[in-house]
């Protein structure tokens, strides 16, 4: 079986966002850590490797050169070997255009098995995914809690609102997972040291001229149908309104007369 992981190295806001002019994230300037919706999905495929012999696992990821290190810490998870999808071409790609370059890049690979995160954290659209099934023209069950494959079918438990759903799709077929379908597995530091030393011979870099079934018109900035109008990093909340009062009876009263004020009560 061979499964195809995408996943998407994605700002740490712990660290702080930045923009550039045009509104965009300005991904060069921040910290990064892998998406976590997409490394459950990685946890996912790791654990179906290790259930079913013959199993490969192969990730790809689109964007700037950086991007490599989520490739090398997938690597140095357990996965096979990884697609770094870079070019000046395909920045600023919404998900339109970047589940279009995705999907040209998972052509040129063999595929039973496409699994993605449920949405990134830096636009939480969880489009891209299920976009990805459309250009491929396959199933896409969303939203998996858990993941199982029998025969040429995957099985997945779908997490509903108050319930759950459980689907049964032949492969090939994609599956995006919540990041509460698992705990990923730590790296070891001999795999770390062998996905950074060989790193060259797991992954594989292909820009814009490596994906043929691919219209200029879909990728990019120019080829995104949505643009950001306004950005701006979380605005400070102020201080409020500070209120000294002598007895408790007045503070209960002050309190009840704002909340129903408010029409909160």
């Amino acid at each position: 079986m061979n499964i195809v992981v995408c996943i998407k190295q994605v700002p740490d806001t712990a660290g702080g966002v930045k923009f550039k002019p045009d509104g965009t994230l300005d991904r060069g300037a921040m910290l990064t850590i892998m998406n976590p919706d997409d490394k459950a999905g990685l946890e996912a495929a790791l654990r179906l490797k290790d259930q079913y012999e013959g199993t490969t696992v192969t990730v790809v990821t689109m964007g700037l050169p950086k991007a490599e290190d989520v490739l090398i810490e997938a690597i140095a998870m357990g996965a096979d070997k990884g697609i770094l999808v870079t070019d000046r071409r395909l920045g600023g790609a919404d998900t339109w255009a970047t589940s279009s370059t995705i999907a040209a890049a998972i052509r040129n690979l063999d595929y039973d098995l496409i699994i993605t995160g449920r949405q990134a954290i830096d636009g939480d659209t969880a489009q891209v995914g299920p976009q990805i099934s459309e250009h491929l023209d396959i199933p896409v069950i969303s939203y998996a809690q858990d993941i199982k494959v029998e025969g040429d079918s995957v099985i997945v438990n779908r997490q509903y609102e108050d319930r759950h759903h459980m689907l049964k799709a032949k492969m090939p077929c994609l599956v995006t997972a919540l990041s509460e379908l698992n705990d990923p597995r730590y790296m070891t530091p001999g795999k770390i040291f062998d996905a950074i030393d060989n790193k060259d011979e797991y992954i594989t870099v292909w820009g814009r001229d490596d994906l043929k079934d691919l219209d200029d018109a879909n990728i990019g900035l120019a080829g995104s149908p949505t643009k950001i109008a306004k950005a701006s990093d979380k605005v400070k909340k102020g201080a409020g309104e500070k209120v000294a009062l002598d007895t408790a009876e007045e503070s209960v009263d002050y309190i009840m007369d704002k909340l129903l004020t408010k029409h909160i009560i």
